[in-house]
């Protein structure tokens, strides 16, 4: 498995336990839906582009 795959699945395990202690919490019930849907797109987005941007290129010598 890949690096960046690694960094992108540890992420999305961090993402969903800190949405799992806020409804434990019950921190989500006061906000609305239609939030709650754009910050799970928003921390997606930054998730990808942190993994990405940690990746390790590949040089080749040719």
């Amino acid at each position: 498995m890949k690096f960046i795959h690694l960094y992108l699945i540890g992420y999305f395990v961090l993402v969903l336990g800190a949405v799992l202690a806020l409804w434990h919490a019950g921190a989500l019930a006061r906000i609305g839906a239609a939030w709650i849907a754009i910050g799970i797109v928003i921390a997606l987005g930054v998730g990808i582009m942190l993994a990405v941007t940690s990746g390790k290129p590949t040089i080749t010598r040719e």
